[in-house]
């Protein structure tokens, strides 16, 4: 008696873990809508919470002291590298499309599509050179 019984309850609980959830349709969930007032009611009573609106005027903004116009910025500290800053590749002997990197001699670059002058990155530096 215990046996089948046993047998039983463990029967149903593999047939029950059987299910095929992947085939069954998502259920439906409803999301609570927020309900907001149209601009232009009347205003909220205090004590209540406004929804943030990103283009409202800041409360309780006091007037700046100083109205003169703010210093010019600093010019910059690091200087811009200039197209004549850069280095040449070396070209390569019997292949027009590869240039020998300055950077890193010994490895070939293929600059294909690029045109003379024209600005490379390095993909073993990562350094710019020019197309010669």
């Amino acid at each position: 008696m215990k046996f089948s019984l046993s047998f039983i309850l463990l029967a149903a609980l593999v047939l029950s873990a059987c299910t095929d959830y992947e085939n069954q349709p998502p259920q439906k969930v409803r999301h609570p809508v927020g309900r907001y007032s149209a601009e232009g009611s009347a205003p909220v009573a205090a004590g209540t919470q406004q929804p943030f609106n990103p283009n409202a005027p800041p409360e309780n903004n006091a007037p700046p002291e100083n109205t003169s116009a703010p210093p010019p910025p600093a010019p910059p500290t690091s200087t811009k590298v200039t197209k004549g800053d850069f280095p040449y590749g070396i070209p390569v002997p019997g292949k027009p499309h590869l240039v020998e990197s300055p950077y890193s001699p010994g490895k070939y670059i293929d600059v294909e599509g690029f045109g003379p002058g024209q600005e490379v990155k390095d993909p073993y530096t990562g350094k710019i050179f020019l197309v010669p």
